[in-house]
């Protein structure tokens, strides 16, 4: 008997702890915010659905492939502002967190990879047939389970190291997963839009067009690798615009503006493809300095002697 009551106690305890768990109130607008993240996201999944069915692929004259790419760079605007919102009003919570990372995974980890399968399917015709068209299939899809793999694992990391101050949240560990899909997303852009950027059948149309289809799942594995590394990327907004800023930081926004006027799709390329390699190649210019400097340390150990004054050199 005592040990029935023992367990009905631990019961009504545990059930306890269960019922204060229980989420009472949560933010109505960052909320709504992230899930229009969401939706963008999954809207993007359906467009690209469609294009393999549509037979030119065309949607009231914009490319379905485009249009699901630009959806995708709508959720990031989304998950721009829920976040600002909720810091804003002081809100930030746990919940408002999880969903977060939720519709980020829809929208730039799961719609991004789907995306280039569905786009490099469309154009296979431009692909020789054989052997290399069943290695280069494999390939793509090898690329595109890659992303969603460390896309997942990078979202699962940062709601764990995650901090809720504003101030924490200068730069990020790992590629952020809004960046990795601009990143694929502008160069999806620009493929569609290349008839526009290049005279039609010229040499330097044919390199860019083959260049784009075999190098996107490359790219793709590329930027999965970066995101679940601990490379430090900034975040823009606050390190480079927030705040009083040197006068440089202006001129390089006037000339990302004017780019953006010029030609909207080459700067999405620009922006997002050259903010990845921004941090690489800041990654790799600090470790070989360095090792440099290590290597210089060595040598000051190994040969004493050489820095050592004339005369502890004569008494040697």
């Amino acid at each position: 008997m005592r040990t029935n009551n023992k367990k009905t106690t631990k019961t009504k305890r545990l059930l306890k702890r269960v019922r204060k768990r229980r989420l009472q109130t949560i933010t109505i607008l960052p909320s709504l915010v992230t899930i229009i993240n969401g939706v963008c996201g999954f809207a993007a999944i359906t467009f690209a659905g469609k294009a393999a069915i549509a037979a030119d692929g065309q949607v009231t004259g914009l490319p379905y492939f485009s249009l699901a790419g630009y959806l995708i760079l709508l959720a990031m605007i989304a998950d721009m502002l829920d976040g600002r919102l909720a810091r804003m009003s002081q809100s930030t919570s746990s919940f408002g967190g999880q969903l977060d990372s939720l519709c980020d995974m829809i929208s730039f980890g799961v719609a991004p990879a789907y995306l280039m399968i569905k786009m490099l399917e469309f154009y296979s015709g431009q692909t020789p047939t054989g052997a290399f068209e069943t290695f280069f299939d494999r390939f793509v899809w090898l690329g595109a389970a890659a992303y969603v793999s460390c896309a997942a694992i990078r979202l699962a990391r940062f709601n764990v190291e995650n901090e809720e101050d504003e101030a924490a949240h200068m730069s990020f560990l790992g590629l952020p997963t809004p960046a990795a899909a601009g990143a694929l997303v502008s160069l999806m852009i620009f493929y569609q839009s290349m008839p526009d950027v290049f005279e039609a059948g010229s040499a330097l149309a044919i390199i860019a067009r083959y260049s784009l289809l075999y190098g996107l799942p490359l790219l793709t594995i590329g930027v999965g690798v970066l995101m679940v590394s601990r490379i430090r990327y900034p975040h823009v907004i606050n390190q480079y615009v927030k705040g009083k800023k040197p006068l440089t930081h202006l001129l390089w926004l006037l000339a990302g503006i004017g780019l953006v006027i010029w030609s909207f799709q080459i700067a999405l390329v620009f922006g997002f493809c050259g903010f990845a390699a921004l941090g690489l190649g800041r990654w790799i210019y600090y470790k070989v300095l360095r090792l440099h400097e290590r290597s210089k340390q060595r040598l000051q150990i190994t040969s004493p002697l050489e820095n050592a004054p004339s005369g502890e050199k004569s008494t040697a």
